[in-house]
Formats: C-alpha cells, structure tokens, sequence
C-alpha cells in the first residue's frame, strides 16, 4: 500500500460505479483487502501508508477503527446493489492488523459474512509481526475465523534486520510459527527481503535455510526498493548506505528458488513460492486475484479497489477516512475507468508473472511475433508456447520480466 497517491478523475461522494462496471458482477470472484494502517515503529524501508501513535495525532483511535472499517463493507454491499456475491478471499495487511484484538478482526470478518457471504472454503488471511502475537492471541484469531497468516519474518540475520529498523527476534520466528500452527491455522507464510545494504550472500542463505526450517506453506521473497522519502533512502542519500546491487538482487533470487524448490515450494509468481502437492494448495488465492483480473474492494485509508475495469483509491489518513464514513461519505478519493487498451497492458503485465502463463490469444500479432525470440533468449519456455500457446518465464525470464513485457507490448 504505498504511501503516495495517483491523480486520477474526482470519485462520486456516493461511491457510485458506473453501470458497465457492475454489468458483470459476479462473473469473477470477489476478494476484500483490509489495510489496517497502525505499527508501533516505522521501518526505516517502508513506504506504505502506516502511522506509529505519535505520527496519527489526536482525533483517530485503534479502538474505533474496525467500526469505520464495517461502514466501508455496507458501503461496498450498497454499491454493489443486491447482486449475490459471496467472497472467496479476504486480506488484511499493513501496518500490523495484530495490533488490533482478535475480537475487532472477528466482528470484521462477521461483517463481510452478514453483508456478502463468505465462500465454503473461503482463505481469510492477516499479516502479522512476530513480536505482535502470542499463543493465546493466535488461538483467539483463529477462533475469530482467520484460517491463513504470513509473518513478516523478513531476515533471520540480527544485523540486516537492524539495518531495517526492524525490532523483532529472529529466534522467535519458530516459535511463533509453532504457536500458529498449533492454533490451528490452514496456511503459514513468511515473508522475506534481500539486497538490504550490508546483507553477504551468506546471509541471506542463512535467512532462507531459517525460513525452510520453520517448514512454512508459502513464502514469499522481495528484493528491497529504496523508495523515495524514507529514512532508508535519506541515508543511502548521505552515503551511509550503498543502493541495492543488481547483480547481488540476481544472484540472491536465484539462491532462493534453487533452496526453496529443493524443499519442495515451487514459484507461482515471480516473488512467491508454495508447496503444493497431495491435495494439498497453499498458492495466495488472494493475490491470484489481483494477477488474474478478479475484483476485489480495498478497504481503509490508502486501499485501492478494482471492480469491472474501474479503479479507486481512498484518502489517505485515518482521520479523513473516519470523518467521511462518519458524514455518510465514501472514502474514495479519486478513481480511474480503464479502457481496453489500458487493460490489456495490466493484463500482460500481470497475468505473464505467474506460473501458469499469459494465454497467447492475449497478445496481439506483434506481441506473438516477439514470443519466439524471447525463448531463444532463454527468457520463455519454447515447449509451453509451442505446445500450449502460453508465455511462461524461465528463471532467466522472471529475473527480466519487464523486459520480457516491454517486447510483449512493442
């Protein structure tokens, strides 16, 4: 959820879609993101729109959030008029939603099920820090109907999490993990960064042999981006820090899918790995959504949400966001309608990261044309273009899929 807005057209005060935005629903699932926009330290790295108790000012209260989030989902439920749309995925991220009491995220949860219905099977995911959670809060989450949770492990190298500005325990991490699964929970995720200043390539095997042996379902690897205002890139600005190196981001990448496929993860999108098999499917159906042109309503302040080829993000701090939920407002600040050409782009641009491929009747003639050469570069699978008309990336590929995409797109 990054911190800066686009522009954009101005959004109705009601909320309104257009009717050709609505004319499909419920040809493709629905999922709910939940940004839950509370930490209790800024991260020296992070761009997202997160707010410490000292950065939020009077006026806005944890306590009060959730009731301002559940105005939000009736909201949803009155623009989306009464069509049935159960949901069949639902995220909460940050910020650290555990944060927030168990019982807060249940009364969510039980607002999304009253207002839309929730799927049988329906993945309810929330992101957590290691030090935001004990035994008894994962035990009371669970209850709450939360199934899926990804820790935000990041390293398991006392040194790179410093330079991270993050505070945990890196000895914790199995505990905690231990403690999710014996609450009960379906899925456990941990997040990863490489390419932090300082971090050796001995380092970051260290972080992914940790992760491996907390015998996760998922994990997802992230190289680290030095966004602009953030205390991280202030200081690789005043030299105490060097950028990120493209070789090192490379060889890192490739170091994680050699360790994590051997144990059994295989990538499913370029940054994300999960171990499938036996009946057994821990692949982000949430994050599908967004790969593969699902519609989904982001809720909170900052949250971009994306239904039948309209975009919309809210305002961006909790105190404006609570105000216009207050004043019968809706949240949205600006939105933007898609045409098809706009679309098509997103739809390669996203649809090529995952390990299914991009459907080679997305791409117009010149795009087709430029797939052959792509896989004598050793970018593309040739036996899944020849034989099944799909663009799959080889490793080589995912480490240039923007340029993969650039030659799609001529």
């Amino acid at each position: 959820m990054p911190s800066a807005l686009p522009e954009g057209e101005p959004a109705p005060p009601d909320g309104s879609l257009p009717a050709s935005a609505l004319a499909e629903l419920g040809s493709r699932p629905l999922g709910f993101y939940v940004h839950v926009p509370f930490c209790t330290v800024r991260c020296g790295y992070c761009d997202f729109n997160t707010y410490t108790a000292e950065e939020l000012g009077g006026g806005v209260s944890r306590q009060t959030y959730v009731d301002h989030a559940i105005a939000e989902v009736r909201l949803a439920r009155s623009v989306l008029g009464d069509v049935d749309l159960p949901v069949s995925t639902v995220f909460l991220g940050g910020g650290t939603p555990t944060l927030l009491p168990p019982e807060d995220l249940g009364r969510l949860l039980g607002a999304l099920d009253d207002e839309f219905g929730l799927v049988a099977d329906a993945e309810v995911t929330t992101e957590a820090n290691p030090d935001s959670v004990d035994p008894a809060y994962l035990e009371r989450l669970r209850a709450a109907g939360y199934n899926r949770i990804s820790f935000g492990m990041q390293s398991a190298v006392p040194h790179v999490l410093a330079t991270l500005d993050r505070t945990h325990d890196p000895e914790r991490v199995p505990g905690v993990v231990a403690d999710a699964r014996a609450a009960g929970f379906d899925q456990i995720s941990l997040d990863l960064i490489y390419g932090t200043p300082g971090e050796s390539p001995a380092d970051w095997v260290t972080s992914v042999e940790a992760a491996l042996g907390c015998e996760p379902d998922h994990v997802s690897a992230y190289s680290l981006i030095v966004e602009e205002g953030t205390a991280l890139a202030r200081r690789v600005k005043r030299g105490e820090l060097p950028m990120p190196d493209e070789d090192d981001l490379a060889d890192k990448y490739v170091a994680a899918d050699t360790l994590l496929s051997a144990a059994g993860l295989q990538w499913y999108e370029v940054s994300n790995w999960a171990r499938d098999g036996a009946g057994s499917e821990t692949r982000c159906r949430h994050n599908l959504g967004y790969w593969t042109g699902a519609d989904w309503w982001g809720v909170g302040p900052g949250a971009h949400s994306h239904v039948g080829g309209v975009r919309w993000w809210n305002v961006k701090h909790p105190a404006a966001y609570g105000d216009r939920l207050a004043a019968g407002v809706s949240p949205a600040h600006a939105r933007e309608v898609l045409d098809a050409a706009t679309q098509h782009v997103e739809r390669v641009l996203l649809e090529v990261r995952i390990r299914e491929g991009l459907a080679g009747s997305a791409l117009d003639d010149a795009g087709r044309a430029a797939v052959p050469d792509l896989a004598r570069r050793g970018l593309v699978d040739p036996a899944d273009w020849e034989q099944r008309d799909r663009v799959v990336l080889t490793c080589r590929g995912r480490l240039l899929a923007d340029l993969v995409v650039r030659d799609l797109i001529p």
